[in-house]
């Protein structure tokens, strides 16, 4: 680690394929810190020649890792969490670098993912089956839950680390094995994790990492004929290509895509709690999680008092580059792009008749892409600012009459992962249970999910889902055994 921890940006990265570091055989992606454009490394961008190696060594070694009893694959995950305690402050420093997020989170992000890998090797004495009743004499009917075989996992920036194991560890403690595609934005993490792994018994070819871009890597992982299923976290735009390339070989796909997350706020709500709540799940990660509030629907009657209260908090919001400044609520955006497309969308917003309340325009720091955190009112459910996901510090409002008007308006739209409502009367919570569609519904808190929960979205937000006892069982298939006896 501290090897990693040292290199320049000129260093060698190198991919981990079958249980070592493949040197770079061809192009190279540069990897910039967005908090001061610098250049910090440069990572492989790897071919179909590369991903096939990869994928064939995690072919090789699959048989013997499936019949590997589970109790001795929970033992190898648990040594790499034990590795990824044992370097948490260089992991989240790296991840803070690369990305832009701020310690504090990166640092509960690289603990969270050694108590995921820890979660899910729990699991290896309770994958169950089945045992069905049959209509014979003399016949047992058993239904095994068995391993895909090789996986693949493309992870996206925002959360690069804990998606590894997300993908990672319930396909290992299943019996798969894995090759996972960094993304180009955030790959040094990866290459952290997988020098961690080297640094344990895992068997060779068990996990392997490739890093380079969506349309030369992540096209030939997804397309690759020996991919038994895909996991894929980031864009639609980018799920829908990855659908199309591995539709060819009807590869299996498990897909978590955008988020356009409603937040009601009725009138008997906690309104120091609601604005507390959705303001900490609108700055998280400088906006850039998929489940965090994207919209708010408040009640006429309490309207100007929660305005007051998310305006003062987003006011007070303190950003800047996370390994300089402390006490920060926030980092940059990611890139460039990400910072024009929320600068554009706030002002066809403001251009559309909504009102910039606070903020409202890329923020004065001499260095790093950041966006003052901003609350627009007067929106209406036809505009964008309501419609498309912002994936920044931004937060549209809309008045509303009702909490009907509410959950209609809440489910009028492409995406279905997250939601809440913030209401101290139970059978208006329980009602919006039952009616509002997503995967997901927060009764008086903010969004995010327990790693023991069901993280799976509806519409345009995703196919399948991730976490828990169901998110394991994505990555195994079935197999029905028909014992006739005697």
């Amino acid at each position: 680690m501290q090897q990693l921890n040292e290199r320049s940006a000129t260093a060698n990265y190198q991919n981990f394929i079958d249980g070592r570091f493949v040197p770079n055989r061809g192009a190279t992606l540069d990897v910039t810190n967005p908090a001061t454009f610098e250049v910090i490394a440069r990572v492989p961008e790897s071919g179909p020649d590369v991903v096939d190696e990869a994928v064939q060594a995690a072919r090789k070694a699959q048989p013997a890792w499936e019949k590997l009893p589970a109790i001795e694959r929970a033992r190898h995950l648990r040594s790499i969490s034990e590795k990824i305690r044992a370097s948490s402050e260089i992991l989240a420093h790296l991840i803070s670098q690369e990305q832009g997020k701020i310690l504090p989170l990166a640092r509960v992000e690289v603990n969270f993912t050694a108590d995921y890998i820890d979660y899910m090797a729990e699991w290896a004495r309770r994958i169950e089956g089945e045992i069905l009743t049959s209509d014979r004499v003399g016949e047992s009917i058993f239904l095994l839950r068995k391993p895909i075989g090789v996986t693949a996992g493309i992870l996206p920036w925002n959360f690069p680390f804990f998606l590894i194991a997300r993908k990672m560890a319930p396909a290992l403690i299943t019996g798969n094995t894995i090759v996972i595609k960094s993304s180009e934005e955030t790959p040094l993490n990866a290459f952290a994790f997988a020098t961690l792994v080297a640094e344990t018994q895992l068997p060779a070819g068990v996990f392997n990492l490739v890093s380079g871009s969506g349309a030369a890597t992540g096209a030939a992982l997804s397309g690759h004929r020996d991919i038994g299923l895909v996991s894929f976290t980031g864009s639609v735009e980018t799920g829908r290509k990855i659908m199309q390339t591995a539709a060819a070989n009807l590869t299996r796909i498990n897909l978590e895509l955008g988020g356009k997350a409603p937040a009601i706020v009725l009138a008997d709500a906690n309104l120091d709690l609601a604005a507390k709540a959705i303001y900490d799940s609108r700055v998280i990660n400088t906006g850039q999680v998929c489940n965090c509030a994207e919209r708010v629907y408040v009640h006429r009657a309490v309207a100007d008092a929660f305005i007051d209260r998310i305006t003062t908090l987003m006011r007070a919001t303190r950003y800047g580059d996370p390994l300089v400044d402390r006490d920060l609520h926030m980092g940059p955006l990611i890139n460039r792009p990400s910072l024009d497309k929320v600068a554009a969308m706030v002002g066809r917003a403001r251009d559309a008749g909504a009102e910039i309340v606070t903020g409202g325009k890329t923020a004065t720091l001499a260095r790093g892409y950041h966006y003052e955190p901003t609350v627009i009112v007067n929106c209406r459910a036809d505009m964008e600012i309501m419609r498309k996901e912002i994936f920044g510090p931004v937060l549209p409002i809309q008045v509303v009459d009702s909490a009907e008007e509410a959950i209609a308006l809440s489910n009028d739209s492409d995406y279905g992962l997250t939601s809440s409502i913030f209401t101290n009367d139970l059978n208006t919570a329980m009602r919006a249970s039952r009616d509002l569609r997503f995967g997901e519904t927060y009764i008086n808190r903010e969004h995010f999910e327990a790693m023991q929960g069901f993280h799976a979205g509806r519409r345009k937000s995703g196919i399948g889902g991730a976490d828990g006892k169901h998110g394991l069982y994505e990555y195994t298939e079935t197999q029905a055994v028909y014992l006739q006896h005697g």
